[in-house]
């Protein structure tokens, strides 16, 4: 590359001059390897980016994998397209996230129920949480909300819990689903308060919410963003929220343990890659989501639809979920819940 453009026969080389053009050789070459590798990483996506959803169009989660998406897009050069796939509680999504052939560019979100809770109560779910998949990026978290219908006459939770205990053949309590977060969630507060609490599984959060609104069972637990709306147009009464902290959606609600209640958990929504894909390409995705995650215009999208955005690293990421695993295991083992 030098000789094109310097020749001993037009300068004289000093020992300075000579020095540079070293350098420059050098850099030269070092720009020849570099470039099929700079090549490779513009390259890492350069065909559409699916995110597969594990429920229907419009729900909680379909809903951040679309505000990501959008985001995604602009940043990435590519198409993001968000593919919906229902059915088992979010495994077909999981499942079909796993055999990605390679060189497809997918990445599922899922919440616990599809990460630590199905390992844990099934047998084969078609797929192995931790081996194949990796963790790219946590981003939103939600609480718990418990619920009671506007026919109980209580209006604290330990006027309710004093009711459960005196009342154990009427303690039911409406979950919107077997196996779900909110029904383990239940048993959490049954056990902490000592009380006897009798899960009811529903096939979904609409059913739930009319039988509950309507008297047919006293008490629900589902997730603050599906009840918050039907508690503020006075059709339910939300007695306390699971988070650390009171609600940013929901101030005047105590936490559990403002409420008297030493009990504290979230949900949660987060990306993951096949096991196949390429590390480069996961980490990409990894900081490209975190970038996203930071953009004012998506956190106030995310707080728009009563959800509370997270910026994760990947490392973050893995440690929550280690953290998770940790704190709800025990919960699930030890409730003997079999499909």
């Amino acid at each position: 590359m030098i000789s094109r453009t310097l020749s001993a026969s037009s300068v004289s080389f000093t020992p300075t001059r000579r020095r540079i053009a070293a350098l420059l050789a050098m850099a030269g070459i070092v720009a020849a390897i570099a470039a099929p590798n700079m090549a490779r990483a513009q390259a890492a996506l350069d065909s559409p980016l699916r995110i597969v959803v594990g429920y229907a169009p419009g729900g909680a989660t379909d809903r951040v994998a679309r505000i990501v998406g959008d985001k995604l897009t602009a940043k990435l050069g590519v198409p993001v397209i968000v593919e919906n796939k229902p059915g088992a509680g979010g495994r077909l999504a999981a499942q079909q996230a796993k055999a990605t052939p390679a060189g497809q560019n997918v990445l599922m979100l899922a919440n616990p129920a599809v990460m630590i809770v199905a390992p844990l109560v099934f047998k084969d779910n078609g797929y192995d949480a931790e081996r194949d998949f990796v963790p790219v990026s946590h981003v939103n978290a939600y609480d718990f909300a418990l619920s009671v219908s506007p026919t109980l006459p209580v209006r604290e939770l330990n006027h309710l819990l004093a009711w459960m205990r005196a009342n154990p053949q009427q303690a039911n309590v409406g979950v919107p689903a077997t196996g779900s977060l909110p029904h383990f969630f239940g048993l959490m507060v049954g056990e902490k308060a000592k009380v006897q609490t009798q899960v009811v599984g529903y096939r979904g959060s609409a059913p739930l919410l009319n039988d509950l609104i309507g008297g047919q069972v006293p008490i629900a637990i589902d997730t603050e963003d599906v009840v918050l709306p039907q508690h503020n147009a006075g059709k339910l009464r939300i007695l306390a929220l699971s988070g650390e902290k009171r609600s940013p959606f929901a101030s005047n609600i105590p936490t559990f343990k403002e409420a008297g209640l030493d009990l504290a958990a979230t949900g949660w929504n987060t990306f993951f890659a096949p096991a196949t894909m390429p590390k480069d390409k996961v980490e990409r995705l990894a900081t490209t989501i975190h970038a996203v995650m930071q953009d004012p215009d998506t956190q106030r999208k995310f707080k728009d639809a009563g959800m509370t955005p997270v910026v994760s690293t990947q490392a973050q990421t893995a440690a929550m979920l280690k953290a998770y695993k940790a704190q709800w295991a025990p919960v699930v083992q030890k409730s003997g819940y079999q499909p």
